[in-house]
């Protein structure tokens, strides 16, 4: 009877994740959902993980959502590819949350997406995907709110070796120009990136077409009007993504105005067609830039995914993107 009731008693004082951890390796649920307050930031930042505390990967996949913030859906995909590379015990998972204010967040609001508490941290539906800073405590950039996400990823689970940082669509747009003004940990694991079919993407150099676009050039598409608070010029945000381990990823499918291409949502300023009609050719033009322009120190790749057009639960887990989401397991 005594020992019933200690044990009654340790489940009952069991943080969340402790008693889903199981159930964390196989979708997204409430006792995934954890938080931690963002040095100097005056809030918290929210991401699902795959693993408890005191577990002991080997490699770190932090999956950034898309615009309607559907960060359990980006998970769950993540979460498939792993399975399907056989290392859900050496890979873990997470998906962070930037959180928006109840009355804005409808139109940016996935089902399922844990609504902003008190205390979280504050973007708009948009500015998270540049680099913007939140709209209360201490007005951190969406940027440096993911530089606290990786050292703290580090601090929690101190066996990893390697962190990949993914993005599909807005979260691939929010990954690639992150990647210019990263700062990661002077030591700690190995970091690689993947961007996935961004809707856009953040050239280094002039583009032709300023003078009847004026915005090609500028920021997001560019470099010029870099906002101060991001911390880089562009030389010192070109030298940086040029240094980078990154990969590419897209659908072969997202290249039309077909319906699962989702063309309504895409991007039609006069700065976005300049870069291409579609998502698919938009990748394309830039890996054409790297080579022909950026010259970055390693080599990259654009691998592109038979039968997905532009959705993450297709893309990541496929056959065709697993190496590149989760690399080579040493």
């Amino acid at each position: 009877m005594a020992a019933k009731l200690l044990l009654a008693l340790c489940l009952t004082f069991l943080p969340p994740w402790a008693a889903a951890a199981e159930d964390c390796r196989q979708a997204a649920g409430p006792g995934c959902y954890q938080g931690f307050e963002v040095p100097g930031a005056g809030g918290k930042l929210n991401f699902y993980a795959s693993m408890p505390v005191g577990a002991m990967p080997a490699h770190a996949l932090i999956a950034m959502h898309g615009h309607p913030r559907d960060a359990g859906r980006t998970f769950d995909a993540s979460l498939e590819a792993v399975r399907h590379a056989a290392a859900p015990d050496d890979t873990l998972v997470i998906a962070p949350v930037f959180q928006v204010a109840a009355a804005d967040a409808a139109r940016c609001h996935a089902p399922g997406t844990p609504d902003a508490q008190d205390g979280d941290l504050l973007w708009t539906c948009s500015s998270w995907l540049e680099g913007g800073s939140s709209a209360n405590g201490g007005h951190i950039t969406s940027f440096a709110a993911m530089d606290a996400l990786v050292a703290e990823t580090a601090r929690r689970w101190p066996s990893l070796r390697r962190i990949t940082i993914a993005g599909f669509s807005a979260g691939g747009q929010m990954v690639q120009h992150y990647i210019a003004f990263a700062r990661p940990p002077a030591s700690g694991p190995a970091l690689r990136y993947v961007v996935a079919d961004p809707g856009t993407w953040l050239y280094f150099d002039p583009r032709p077409g300023a003078d009847a676009c004026p915005a090609v050039n500028r920021w997001k598409y560019g470099t010029e009007d870099l906002p101060e608070n991001l911390g880089r010029n562009a030389a010192e945000a070109r030298a940086a993504y040029a240094a980078a381990d990154v990969h590419y990823l897209e659908g072969a499918l997202d290249s039309a105005d077909a319906p699962g291409a989702y063309y309504r949502i895409l991007d039609k300023s006069c700065a976005a067609v300049a870069q291409g009609p579609f998502r698919l050719q938009r990748g394309q033009a830039y890996l054409e830039y790297e080579r022909t322009e950026l010259m970055p120190a390693r080599p990259r790749t654009l691998t592109v995914v038979p039968g997905c057009a532009h959705d993450v639960a297709c893309v990541f887990p496929s056959d065709t993107a697993r190496t590149v989401l989760l690399g080579t397991m040493p």
